[in-house]
């Protein structure tokens, strides 16, 4: 629901929650005021038109704070008679914020409240799914994890009697055969002598001769 309203001259269109900037007006921050000259209302697909107010229309609006309008310069020029004029000027203004549009018994503020508590209650019921879900997704990851180390368990216990089997097996073998020493015997039987092994000539000393 909107309106169209009237305040110093001007025309603004307003709905709940809008902030604007309209002509001074006597009232002090925090203040609640009624803006009565309501040109239209409009309600989805029904609206009513003033002529030029609306009966039993009426907006309501808290005053936020008294300010000042940019600065404007007036500069009156005459040629030829050495006259000119510079004047600035602010225009001092009111901050306004709407907190209800009422056209008879409808009321633009209770409809934004029912909105937002439905809005509400809907977004509690998807947090409350989500949080379900979530917690299902938590009791799958654990089954699958407690699965996963019963598995490793299981594989550990396999290859754990599959090595003990294998070492058994390798204790149980016969020891290889060692070649006689005989034949290490013959063997260096055959071999030819070293120098080493050689006899020495002996030749006759000096004194002899």
């Amino acid at each position: 629901m909107y309106a169209v309203i009237e305040t110093g001259g001007k025309q603004y269109r307003v709905e709940v929650g809008t902030e604007l900037e309209v002509e001074l007006l006597d009232a002090e921050p925090g203040q609640a005021i009624t803006l009565d000259r309501v040109l239209l209302v409009a309600d989805g697909d029904e609206s009513s038109i003033g002529r030029p107010l609306v009966a039993d229309a009426a907006v309501s609006a808290e005053v936020l704070r008294q300010t000042r309008g940019e600065k404007l310069i007036s500069f009156k020029y005459r040629p030829k008679a050495r006259s000119r004029v510079k004047k600035g000027h602010r225009q001092e203004l009111t901050v306004l914020r709407i907190t209800d549009v009422r056209l008879g018994k409808k009321s633009a503020a209770e409809a934004v409240r029912k909105a937002e508590a439905d809005a509400k209650t809907e977004r509690e019921r998807l947090e409350e799914a989500a949080a379900k879900q979530a917690a299902a997704d938590a009791a799958l990851a654990a089954k699958l994890a407690k699965s996963a180390a019963a598995d490793e368990k299981s594989t550990k216990a396999s290859t754990a009697k599959t090595s003990a089997k294998s070492s058994a097996k390798t204790e149980t073998k016969p020891a290889a055969k060692k070649p006689a020493a005989k034949a290490s015997a013959d063997d260096k039987a055959k071999k030819p002598a070293s120098k080493a092994d050689a006899p020495k000539k002996t030749t006759p000393a000096k004194k002899d001769k």
